[in-house]
């Protein structure tokens, strides 16, 4: 069982940074590929980015390349995004999520990821 709990969401201007972390516990962190999820209201939820279990691989959607950057922590287990230049259409529910079968492959389908966060609040104003 992973238990996963996100922190650092809030209300940002347009332009602005925030840092989500989320924290795991469990002691095969560092053998999970972790993914960033959101879901806008009315809208289904979507992959954000993905990094590998020793964080020399990462994987963004192109909606948000250039500007959001993922990373991990294995020695605390915790995986960051730090989110620049944001954008109103970012305003989401965002959601960290932990892949424990081994393989990079499908690391961007909500459906491969066995457990999730509760989310945290992102809201960007214009």
């Amino acid at each position: 069982q992973v238990q996963l709990v996100e922190s650092g969401g809030g209300l940002v201007q347009a332009g602005g940074s925030l840092r989500l972390s989320c924290a795991a516990s469990g002691r095969t962190f560092s053998t999970y590929i972790m993914g960033w999820f959101r879901q806008a209201p009315g809208k289904e939820r979507e992959f954000v980015a993905a990094v590998s279990p020793g964080g020399g691989s990462t994987d963004y959607a192109d909606s948000v390349k250039g500007r959001f950057t993922t990373s991990r922590d294995n020695a605390k287990s915790t995986v960051y995004l730090q989110m620049n230049s944001l954008k109103p259409d970012d305003t989401a529910h965002y959601y960290c999520a932990s892949k424990t079968t081994p393989g990079w492959g499908g690391r961007s389908t909500l459906g491969n990821y066995e457990y999730w966060g509760q989310g945290t609040q992102v809201t960007v104003s214009s």
